[in-house]
């Protein structure tokens, strides 16, 4: 399986790309900054890296394909001056840079690697891949020591909480702080893949089991293969998919839709949901025994509202964080409104505040008033 790093400031973008290029098949993860991205390339064997032109290109000895919002002439050449082996602009034509990432891996230069490239590590290495978990209050250091203690062990852990509240960030911590740090971490969402469609997204198809199936392709499974699956919004999974996921848990094989081979898979299985799975349980919509599988343990992530102390710390790291996506200095916040905000009900939790926060940026003065709260938020 291909490994691709992704290196943009747009969380958007990287979540993006992430996602379709996991979709096509390729084994990906994402970097915020050059430091990010140059130790995940000390940790991981990356075979290209999709790299911003407004970072300068890491000199790890991997191919790089440049990202631009500027398509003049002058920054795709300064850009293969640099070193990058192909330029693409944005929006991203997906097509354009699916047919790059191929041509890129499949014809790949002779010229050796730099002597300052560190060489790659072992899989299992230990690496942080995970944004900070914000926030000092009990409940929330509670979710600190309980993933601390858990992400070591390969243990399934089910994680709850309302929409809005960090499962993933949860889930990728797990991941970070385990064994398996230096594999695939392999998102799917459940709720968001139709039903039909379910079993090929987790475990593959061969060419030619139905109509669309131009390829063989592997599934989520398959490309998690050493490392971690995370299975959001497990709770919306139809009763078949839950059967065919439970089959595979227990005798950690798989098979392809269409194909007759077992294929063995060493999967750590990380599952979320807003639901309640014992009452969906009693309403017959969840399997039991699937259930226990999932939660051997159980880490529940707070409301917003069960944690209000955090919320000054909290808007003051999404005001520096969403300045520094806009290429602009963080606005000051007056007191009264940081006040403000920690009175409101946030029923979208941490997601709604950092909306809010990313509204207030914009629509407000030289900064961050009282005023504009009531004026934006209420």
């Amino acid at each position: 399986m291909a490994k691709v790093l992704i290196l943009d400031r747009s969380k958007s973008v990287r979540n993006v790309l992430r996602e379709r290029l996991e979709y096509e098949g390729f084994s990906a993860e994402a970097a915020e900054d050059e430091a990010t991205a140059t130790s995940l390339c000390g940790k991981i064997p990356f075979d290209v890296i999709i790299s911003d032109t407004a970072f300068a290109l890491p000199d790890t000895g991997v191919p790089v394909i440049a990202l631009s919002s500027d398509p003049s002439i002058d920054t795709a050449v300064a850009a293969v001056r640099n070193g990058a082996r192909d330029f693409l602009t944005k929006p991203v034509d997906m097509n354009r840079l699916l047919q790059s990432i191929h041509r890129t891996i499949d014809q790949p230069e002779t010229v050796p690697a730099p002597p300052s490239a560190a060489p790659h590590r072992s899989r299992r290495a230990h690496a942080v891949q995970a944004e900070q978990i914000i926030g000092r209050s009990p409940e929330i250091e509670h979710v600190r020591e309980l993933i601390d203690k858990v992400a070591p062990c390969e243990a399934r852990v089910l994680i709850t909480g309302e929409n809005g509240t960090g499962k993933e960030l949860v889930a990728r911590w797990l991941h970070a702080k385990s064994r398996r740090a230096g594999a695939p971490f392999v998102e799917v969402n459940c709720a968001a893949i139709p039903s039909e469609l379910i079993e090929s997204e987790l475990f593959g198809h061969e060419r030619g089991a139905f109509t669309s199936a131009v390829k063989q392709r592997k599934g989520k499974f398959e490309q998690a293969d050493g490392g971690t699956l995370f299975m959001d919004e497990i709770g919306d999974m139809s009763l078949a998919a839950q059967a065919k996921v439970l089959r595979a848990l227990q005798e950690s094989r798989i098979s392809r839709v269409g194909g007759d081979k077992e294929i063995e898979v060493d999967v750590r299985v990380i599952a979320a949901t807003n639901k309640d799975l014992r009452e969906e349980i009693r309403q017959g919509h969840f399997r039991e025994d699937l259930y226990h599988r999932l939660a051997v343990i159980v880490v529940r992530v707070p409301a917003l509202r069960e944690h209000p102390e955090d919320i000054p710390t909290l808007v003051d790291h999404f005001i520096r964080t969403l300045a520094d996506e806009y290429g602009k200095p963080p606005k000051p916040i007056d007191a009264e409104a940081v006040t403000l905000l920690r009175g409101m009900p946030w029923t979208g939790n941490i997601r709604e505040l950092r909306n809010v926060v990313e509204r207030l940026l914009i629509l407000s003065g030289d900064r961050i008033t009282a005023d504009d709260v009531r004026l934006y938020c209420q």
